[in-house]
């Protein structure tokens, strides 16, 4: 990591948007901390923790606080981070029509929805131009288990252009009057179903996403409120030119340090190829953390543009629209470029890294990584901590190749949750024996791998909760994690992965910086100690700090306050 880009960050666990830092004491209730277990208070001061221990000793420093939070049996913990999100995209889908399962169980009642959504529109625009966006479709939660078409979009829609996109974001369907707007049919990667991905799709979201720069500014705030409500303190930006511009990655960064909003470790997806660009880039972005994130070297299974080492099992060809020629899937980038793009960063000292889904694109990430090596030498790569996004298949060779060359792991646990399992699309798509094979968590782990856990919001939905007992209920019961490691993984993992572990970010403890989140929970387990609440977790009953109950079926935890360097960012108490 560079000075200019390391400095920047740190400044900003201490100083998130010029509020006035007081001091705040909270009691009667539970502090996950690994310095003490049992603590039921805590300090803060100045934007750092400064005390932790017992609640009768917390009644002498109450005079000395600014604030007093009577925590009522609620638990303190290290704040989330979400180490992978597209924060406009999010805005976006969260004020849009929403087609997730959750919201549109059958193809009829996502029409409906974006006919509803078209009613609301005209009410606003009667001329019609503005485009409907709706997101989060995925015809496999479906009893038709077909996709959406724009002859259908047509009529729910009453002929405006709408952008209906698939929850795995690499895919959509567009109306036809979206198609003609934006020139789609003369695209590589259009159907005329309506379906568009590749050239096409990159087309159809430049048209969709031509906001105003309220509008703009708006989804910015929208995502990163959204965040700060579910306890997350940072999260890691994944821009990338078909996601947002450069003159956005700026706004956004400059946006949460002027709001009560989670940090913004910003990375960018552009692909360099010699250290100059790499210089070039920086010079233009100084705050980047690193150069990566969304430089894809594949696609998606759902889309079937993964790069996978044999073919899909249930289609030939990414969706038919024969964009490949033997069925397994698009490798945008070779091994060479791959390879060159890594030598860059490592020159001048920044995280690299890349999209890779299949396990043939993690077989050309592995052969880059060689490549890289040769030219700058194991310790330059090493040092420069590359990352990789999603990495779904790690087999022996890929594992050995990442502990020799550092590399650390984005994932996202919430993607097995939807996907996985032998009913799962992954299955679909791939067969059994080959599904069952993804997401090594356990692998992983135990391996020494770094992990960072994150949503791809909005793929998945921003939801830490929901990522941590995803990882601890995989399918596979030999790759589960336990809830101490997966939560590690979506707390310190994340400032771990942008290089800042040694701010002590991530910890509740002495010194370290005051981004925490409060919690109300139902069940935290059983506690046998008289000492606090009467139920704690059973990591508090073996000397580990407590969790909530994250059983599959436990209620949802409530988040009542999340904190980013002692300011709140979201605040229910009184």
């Amino acid at each position: 990591m560079s000075d200019d880009v390391s400095s920047h960050v740190a400044c900003a666990l201490i100083t998130p948007y010029g509020s006035h830092v007081t001091s705040t004491l909270y009691r009667n209730g539970a502090i996950h901390s690994s310095a003490d277990p049992f603590a039921e208070a805590m300090l803060i001061d100045d934007g750092v923790v400064a005390w932790i221990g017992a609640d009768d000793t917390a009644a002498g420093l109450a005079a000395r606080a600014d604030r007093v939070i009577d925590l009522d049996g609620a638990l303190v913990a290290p704040g989330f981070v979400d180490a992978h999100v597209h924060t406009l995209e999010t805005g976006l889908a969260l004020e849009s029509v929403d087609l997730s399962p959750a919201s549109a169980a059958t193809r009829a009642a996502a029409l409906d929805a974006i006919a509803a959504g078209a009613r609301r529109l005209d009410a606003a625009d009667p001329d019609g131009d503005e485009v409907l966006l709706a997101f989060g479709w995925d015809e496999q939660a479906w009893p038709e288990a077909s996709a959406l078409t724009r002859a259908e979009l047509d009529a729910a829609a009453g002929g405006r252009p709408v952008y209906a996109t698939h929850a795995d974001v690499h895919h959509a369907v567009v109306s036809t009057r979206m198609a003609a707007n934006a020139g789609l049919e003369a695209l590589p990667g259009w159907d005329a179903s309506g379906l568009v991905m590749g050239e096409a799709l990159r087309r159809a979201r430049d048209v969709a996403q031509d906001l105003s720069p309220a509008r703009r500014t708006r989804a910015y705030r929208v995502a990163l409120e959204r965040a700060a409500a579910l306890g997350v303190v940072a999260v890691h930006e994944m821009s990338a030119p078909h996601t947002d511009t450069r003159e956005g990655l700026r706004e956004l960064v400059a946006l949460a340090d002027q709001m009560p909003a989670p940090q913004v470790v910003a990375y960018r997806g552009e692909l360099v190829e010699s250290a100059d660009d790499a210089r070039e880039l920086l010079a233009a972005l100084p705050f980047l953390a690193g150069i990566g994130g969304d430089v894809n070297v594949d696609g998606s299974i759902a889309s079937r543009t993964a790069a996978m080492r044999h073919a899909y099992a249930d289609q030939r060809g990414p969706l038919g629209l024969g964009l490949d020629d033997d069925g397994r899937g698009l490798l945008y980038l070779s091994a060479d470029e791959i390879g060159a793009h890594l030598a860059a960063c490592s020159a001048v000292g920044v995280q690299g890294g890349f999209h890779v889904v299949g396990d043939r694109a993690m077989d050309q990430v592995v052969l880059g990584l060689e490549v890289a090596a040769k030219e700058h030498g194991p310790g330059a790569v090493r040092a420069a901590r590359h990352r990789l996004e999603h990495a779904l298949f790690v087999d022996a060779a890929a594992l050995a190749s990442l502990l020799l060359h550092g590399v650390s792991l984005s994932i996202q646990p919430a993607w097995d949750a939807v996907w996985g399992g032998p009913d799962g699309l992954w299955a679909a798509r791939l067969g059994g024996a080959r599904a069952a094979n993804m997401s090594p968590f356990a692998d992983l782990a135990g391996a020494g791998i770094p992990l960072a856990f994150g949503s791809d919001a909005p793929v998945t939905p921003l939801d830490p909760w929901a990522a941590v007992r995803a990882a601890v209920s995989h399918d596979d019961e030999s790759q589960r994690l336990s809830g101490r490691s997966a939560f590690r993984a979506h707390t310190r993992g994340g400032w771990r992965l942008a290089g800042l572990e040694g701010t002590g970010a991530g910890e509740l403890a002495v010194g370290a910086p005051a981004h925490l989140a409060v919690w109300r929970a139902e069940s935290y387990g059983v506690r046998s100690s008289g000492r606090g609440l009467s139920s704690w977790s059973a990591e508090a009953r073996a000397g580990q700090p407590v969790l909530p109950d994250l059983a599959p079926d436990a209620p949802q935890p409530q988040c009542l306050q999340t904190v980013r360097a002692g300011v709140p960012i979201y605040d229910t108490f009184d």
